[in-house]
């Protein structure tokens, strides 16, 4: 690749970069795209990580965004197991990890994000999995036999979904977290706890307001020591507790940085030859009327789409309202806009902690909806969401019929 130029370099092999081919294609149907990926894998859709694959919904050869036919015929060309590790403004040029230099005339920054990592004695222990990828679920599919013990280091996302997804596999699952309930972070306490007792109830041992303070490999087995002097032996040990956006190219090349790569409305940075979309992208949330960083699979579709028309010209600014989703045994939700137990919340229940809808108001508006095992309604709490109207929380009831 030495000093070859093409008209669109795709920097992340992620849904954010995969996404924004589709967005290019529909305003250049031929400019020479290429994509550079870290991982090895063909690119593939992430959330069955910790969801459909774990439950026999899906097998490995289901997740992959397209086939080789789709890049071919689409003009791009894959460069896969490859890092970035050179940005040149000044020469639009970057450089990779084995030297090659390439020159771009647009480029998308779609890096994503990496795992982030516990500071503690024997947190760099090979044996401690930060779930994260595809290589990551196949690593842990293999050890988890029915009867081994695992524990899962995060009460969140991920550590919440991997952690159901293990005891439905028969394991023996202990999660430790130091907030007081389960997805603290979105869920208002009254659904937090219930939806902990619920884990508890399907025999996962739950030791929340505690830490790992270190582990130790002993006999092929795992020791945790906790904060508040537990010990715990595991076979697998699985944290999950949020990651970092990968800035690393964007600093290093001077691009404007600040829990993201800052955007503008059309998704380009401070330089407008380059865009961002994904994990690592802060953007400007027009319907909330605040600056926000979104880990979510369909933010990621989205504004790898957007910012593909745009690096092609379009010139459209990205209104877009995200959802996401996720489910916890029998307890499925979708959600959009700021989904912060911080805020005030108003509970809609058909049946309490199960199914109905959630409101996040703040200075007297709607500014998030969960919709608990409540479905096909996302688009009526997008235009709850977009009118931004002043309204009294107990006013809320049946806002959004189910």
């Amino acid at each position: 690749m030495a000093e070859k130029k093409y008209p669109y370099v795709i920097v992340g092999g992620g849904l954010a970069g995969v996404s924004a081919i589709e967005g290019i294609r529909e305003a250049d149907k031929s400019g020479a795209i290429l994509l550079i990926g870290s991982e090895k894998d063909m690119p593939y859709d992430r959330p069955p990580l910790s969801k459909k694959l774990w439950f026999g919904k899906k097998k490995i050869e289901e997740i992959f965004l397209h086939d080789r036919t789709f890049y071919s015929n689409n003009n791009v060309e894959l460069t896969l197991g490859s890092t970035v590790t050179g940005l040149d403004r000044a020469k639009k040029m970057l450089t990779t990890g084995s030297g090659d230099t390439l020159l771009y005339s647009k480029l998308l920054l779609a890096t994503g994000g990496f795992p982030r990592r516990l500071q503690i004695p024997g947190g760099d222990l090979a044996e401690i999995c930060y779930y994260r990828t595809l290589e990551d679920y196949k690593r842990i599919r293999g050890m988890a036999a029915e009867g081994k013990t695992a524990l899962v280091v995060g009460g969140g996302f991920i550590g919440s979904e991997i952690a159901a997804a293990l005891s439905v596999n028969k394991l023996d699952v202990t999660m430790i977290f130091p907030e007081d309930y389960l997805v603290q972070r979105i869920f208002p306490e009254g659904l937090g706890r219930s939806i902990q007792k619920k884990y508890a109830g399907r025999g996962i041992s739950i030791l929340n307001q505690d830490e790992p303070a270190s582990f130790e490999k002993k006999s092929g087995r795992i020791t945790t020591r906790t904060k508040k002097g537990r010990e715990i032996q595991s076979d697998i040990v699985i944290a999950g507790i949020g990651i970092i956006p990968a800035l690393e190219l964007a600093r290093q090349g001077g691009v404007s940085t600040d829990n993201g790569i800052l955007v503008d409305e059309y998704l380009a940075a401070s330089d407008p030859d380059i865009y961002a979309a994904g994990d690592n992208a802060n953007f400007n949330y027009a319907a909330l009327g605040q600056r926000m960083r979104l880990e979510h699979w369909d933010n990621s579709i989205a504004q790898g789409r957007a910012a593909g028309r745009n690096m092609a010209g379009a010139g459209v600014k990205f209104d877009y309202i995200p959802y996401f989703f996720s489910d916890l045994f029998e307890f499925g939700y979708e959600a959009a806009g700021n989904i912060n137990s911080q805020l005030e919340t108003f509970s809609d229940w058909k049946k309490e902690y199960d199914t109905g809808v959630i409101y996040y108001l703040q200075d007297g508006a709607v500014k998030g909806v969960m919709l608990c095992n409540v479905w096909e309604k996302i688009d009526a709490a997008r235009d709850l969401i977009r009118k931004q109207k002043k309204v009294k929380p107990g006013d809320l009831k049946g806002a959004i019929s189910f």
